[in-house]
């Protein structure tokens, strides 16, 4: 009988073989990760006029077909996508999947930490993000870049997909007894509730370097596929702790964040930071949601991996404060162990992380 929990590696790219996973090409070579699956940009973008949801009686074409505004051709050159507009894209890989299994999708950290706002639609769909067990069907992926202008193309890569099997998520009894045994966030006295454990925000810093980034205005493009390219200064603020332990987050102001805790996932598990509760306040934190079995991981090269919070406030100016609760992250068993973990077997690239911008920014 096939195992509960988070499907790993080798049974992702099983779905691949045994035609529940279909592509018009062959996976990328790093497009597997020990619990997800990046998914890549088809070639052609519609612009819409506002997001949507298909709703149990349509498919995302019918209603693209009432909706879109513009065709944009993404080619090899690459396509821009404005700030503030919204896009849907019809994606490279497609479902089958068996009726015991679901899936679930998120943002890229890279994306998050680029303000790219993603979400995935499937056809007849009641909500965003969430796919059925048993889907069979196309995937969509709504894009809208919120602070930068971006350059995509056939094959980008800014959401990713976990599938699983049953219901694998640790109740709050089993969560603590796990952070006995492996200390899943560096705390001294972990606060566990709401189903998850919480993460508190750093705004102490270390003398001299900064507690943030505020993202600039009216900045250049940010090629998606271009690692190391860009300038920090050139769409980033630093931000200090100039003898306050707070910070005045500014309505539709984007902000990088670091937690005060060093974050743990043990190889068996996987973590995934909970959607914002509007109980802690009027701002939104991480965008990007899933951490991968090996993340802060000693024996994967990730002692004292901190979360990197992308961070985002709403209507009202909102003091932040040192300490403060900002998220939860809930944890799942997964159905076998992974091949390789996030960091040294795949040479991740924010294992060991502190403070630190998208892999865009030199």
């Amino acid at each position: 009988m096939a195992q509960t929990g988070i499907l790993p590696d080798r049974e992702i790219a099983a779905l691949f073989s045994d035609g529940a996973l279909v592509a018009p090409r062959p996976l990328d070579a790093d497009q597997v990760q020990p619990a997800s699956l990046d998914l890549r940009l088809g070639n052609v973008a519609y612009r819409v006029r506002a997001s949507f949801l298909p709703g149990p009686d349509y498919k995302v074409s019918e209603k693209l077909e009432r909706l879109k505004l513009h065709e944009l051709r993404l080619d090899e050159e690459g396509a821009v996508l404005e700030v503030g507009c919204v896009y849907i894209v019809p994606l490279m890989e497609s479902l089958a999947l068996p009726p015991d299994v679901s899936a679930s999708a998120n943002p890229k950290s890279s994306t998050g930490r680029l303000d790219i706002f993603t979400r995935v639609l499937t056809d007849r769909g009641p909500e965003f993000d969430k796919i059925a067990p048993g889907y069979s069907g196309q995937l969509y992926l709504e894009v809208s870049p919120r602070t930068f202008p971006i350059v995509v193309r056939p094959g980008s890569r800014l959401s990713q997909i976990r599938f699983r099997r049953g219901n694998a998520l640790l109740g709050e009894g089993d969560l603590a007894g796990l952070h006995e045994r492996e200390t899943l966030v560096a705390a001294e006295a972990p606060n566990i509730s709401g189903g998850g454990i919480a993460l508190s925000i750093d705004l102490a810093g270390k003398p001299g370097e900064p507690v943030g980034y505020r993202a600039k205005h009216h900045t250049g493009l940010v090629d998606v596929d271009r690692k190391g390219g860009y300038e920090v200064s050139d769409f980033w603020e630093p931000l200090y702790n100039n003898g306050s332990k707070d910070l005045v987050l500014d309505p539709d102001e984007f902000y990088i964040l670091v937690s005060r805790e060093a974050v743990h996932v043990p190889p068996a598990y996987a973590a995934e930071m909970t959607p914002f509760d509007p109980l802690v306040g009027e701002f939104r934190v991480h965008y990007a949601g899933f951490f991968d079995p090996g993340f802060g991981h000693s024996a994967a090269g990730g002692m004292g991996s901190r979360a990197v919070l992308e961070v985002r406030s709403h209507e009202v100016p909102f003091i932040l404060e040192h300490e403060q609760i900002v998220g939860r992250l809930v944890y799942e068993h997964m159905s076998a162990l992974p091949q390789a973990l996030y960091g040294a077997d795949l040479k991740s690239n924010y294992q060991g992380q502190a403070l630190k911008l998208s892999k865009h920014f030199r």
